[in-house]
């Protein structure tokens, strides 16, 4: 079974993927991971991110793993080291790279041949896997995002205003609406979730109570 998980920067996504993942007992499979490790690596390699020939030749040669709750990158954990707020403010630009996202599409596809997975991402349930079973948009306002993101930073010990953070939400918003290629947009017979007013418990309870029913 595929369960799918859509929707823009902060709203949640990846906590409550992986939350009704365990309630399941399905594999978890955070694909905006898979984008920030791509970013890690090309900053890590001093590389322009205007340099898409040596982005593509570099996300080839890469290899991602989930093991445990954390993503190894050829070979080395770098679960912490792809949420850094460099990486973050990037990610969106490799992601808009048309032979990266079918790089990272072949992993994707590959972890559901043999699983039953909850995948989450900006273009999982239509393009990835637009024949899932099950498909959810999670989104909130930009408000409830940025703040979201700033209580996370500010636990973190990053000093950051909420305006700061909006902004910064606000250009992933408009580069993943707007990118020619797969566009963030609301899958077709996806059941949408806004989370604004909810608890993570709340949005959690109502997808188990779906796929269940």
């Amino acid at each position: 079974m595929i369960i799918t998980i859509d929707g823009p920067a902060g709203a949640g996504k990846s906590t409550i993927a992986k939350l009704v993942a365990r309630k399941l007992q399905f594999t978890y499979i955070d694909t905006g991971a898979m984008y920030r490790a791509i970013t890690y690596k090309v900053l890590k390699n001093n590389c322009s991110l205007t340099d898409k020939e040596r982005i593509i030749e570099l996300a080839k040669g890469t290899k991602i793993e989930f093991k445990e709750g954390k993503i190894f990158l050829d070979g080395e954990d770098v679960s912490q080291n792809i949420r850094t707020r460099e990486v973050t403010n990037n990610t969106s630009v490799i992601a808009a790279i048309p032979e990266v996202r079918e790089i990272l599409r072949n992993i994707q596809r590959e972890y559901a041949r043999d699983n039953n997975i909850v995948m989450e991402g900006r273009d999982i349930g239509t393009v990835v896997f637009p024949e899932a079973q099950h498909k959810f948009y999670l989104d909130a306002s930009l408000t409830e995002r940025a703040k979201r993101r700033f209580l996370e930073l500010k636990n973190k010990g990053v000093k950051t205003t909420l305006d700061e953070i909006a902004a910064e939400i606000s250009e992933r918003d408009n580069i993943d609406l707007n990118r020619g290629l797969c566009p963030l947009k609301v899958p077709e017979g996806a059941t949408v979730i806004d989370s604004t007013n909810k608890t993570i418990e709340e949005v959690v309870e109502l997808i188990v109570k779906k796929i269940k029913k």
